[in-house]
C-alpha cells in the first residue's frame, strides 16, 4: 500500500506541471492586462509596474520564475489586492469553501445512497419510477440555475432563508440559516447522481450468485441488503465521490458568487475578471492538486472495500 501511494503521488507530479504550464500561458493568452482599467495609467507608470511584478521579462523566464515559486510553496502577490500574497487569500477563503463542499458532499452521500437503495428495493414500483424521476431532474438542472430559482422561491418569494451573505455568530459561527441555500443548490445534482448509480450497482449485485446464497439460508431480505449487498453496490459510488468531491468545491465557485460567500471561488471569478494572473493560478493549481488527493484516496477506500483488488 506504502509503495502504491508513493508511485500515485510520483505519477501526479507531471500532472501538476502540465498543469500549471497550461493555465500559466492560457491567462497570458487571454486580452487585456492586471494593469488595465478604465482609467489607464501612464506609460511610465505602467512600465515601472510590469518592472516590479517583472511582466516585462521573457515569457519563458516569467514561467520558469513561477514554476519555481509554486514548487517552494509560494504562489507570488496578488496584482490587485494589494499587500497580500496570494497564498493569504487562498487561506482565507478555503476555510469556507472547504465546508460547504464537505458538507455537501457528506449529506449528498447519505441522501443518494438511501434513495439508492429505496428505489433499488422496490424496483419497478410508483417509489422506483418517483426516485428516477426525481434524479434525472436533479441531473439536467445545473446549480447555476437551481441557486437563483431557490433564491427566488424561498428568499424573495415566501421569505423564509436569506438570499446572500455568510453572517456568523457570536463564536464566530456562520449562522445556519444562511447554509440552507447554498448547501441545496450543491447537494442536488450530486444526490442524484448517487442515487442512481446505487439503484444500478444495487440491483446488479442482488441478481448475483452470493446474493441468491444468502437468501437460502433464510435471511430476510433487509439483512441481506445491509450485510451482504451494500458493501458490493457502494464501489461505483466510491469511485464517483474523488471527482465529485473536487467538482463540487469547483461548483462551489459559481454557489459562493451567488449568495456572496467569501471564499476562494469569489477571489477566483474577480481574479479572472481583473486578470489577476498569480491568483488565478494559484486557485487553479490548488484544484488540481485537491483532484488528484481524492482520487488517491477514492483508490485507497477502493482497495479496502473490494478484496479483489491488488494495487501490485
Amino acid at each position: 500500500m506504502t509503495r502504491f501511494i508513493f508511485a500515485r503521488l510520483i505519477s501526479a507530479i507531471p500532472t501538476v506541471l502540465v498543469t500549471v504550464a497550461l493555465a500559466f500561458f492560457m491567462m497570458r493568452l487571454a486580452p487585456g492586462g492586471p494593469f488595465d482599467s478604465e482609467r489607464p495609467v501612464s506609460p511610465a507608470i505602467e512600465a515601472n509596474l510590469k518592472a516590479a511584478y517583472h511582466l516585462d521579462d521573457p515569457l519563458y523566464l516569467q514561467f520558469l520564475r513561477y514554476l519555481g515559486g509554486v514548487i517552494q510553496g509560494d504562489f507570488g502577490p496578488s496584482f490587485k489586492y494589494q499587500d497580500l500574497t496570494v497564498g493569504e487569500l487562498i487561506m482565507q477563503g478555503l476555510p469556507t469553501s472547504l465546508f460547504l463542499a464537505f458538507t455537501a458532499v457528506f449529506l449528498a452521500t447519505g441522501l443518494g445512497i438511501t434513495i439508492g437503495l429505496i428505489a433499488a428495493w422496490r424496483q419497478n414500483s410508483a417509489t422506483d419510477y418517483t426516485v428516477m424521476t426525481g434524479s434525472m431532474l436533479g441531473i439536467v438542472i445545473p446549480n447555476f440555475v437551481m441557486a437563483p430559482l431557490l433564491t427566488l422561491v424561498f428568499g424573495v418569494y415566501l421569505g423564509w432563508l436569506p438570499v446572500g451573505g455568510w453572517v456568523r455568530g457570536d463564536l464566530g459561527i456562520v449562522k445556519p440559516l444562511y447554509v440552507i441555500l447554498p448547501i441545496i443548490a450543491l447537494i442536488l445534482p450530486k444526490i442524484a447522481y448517487i442515487a442512481r448509480l446505487t439503484r444500478a450497482s444495487t440491483i446488479e449485485v442482488l441478481r448475483s450468485n452470493f446474493i441468491r446464497t444468502a437468501r437460502s439460508k433464510g435471511l430476510s431480505e433487509r439483512k441481506v441488503l445491509t450485510r451482504h449487498a451494500l458493501k458490493a453496490s457502494l464501489l461505483p459510488v466510491v469511485s464517483y465521490l474523488g471527482p465529485s468531491t473536487a467538482g463540487t468545491i469547483i461548483s462551489s465557485l459559481v454557489v459562493e458568487t451567488i449568495f456572496g460567500i467569501p471564499g476562494i471561488g469569489r477571489y477566483f471569478v474577480q481574479g479572472a475578471l481583473n486578470r489577476d494572473y498569480t491568483l488565478v493560478l494559484g486557485v487553479v493549481v490548488l484544484y488540481a492538486v485537491i483532484i488528484i488527493l481524492f482520487n488517491l484516496i477514492v483508490d485507497i477506500i477502493y482497495g479496502l472495500l473490494d478484496p479483489k483488488v491488488r494495487f501490485e
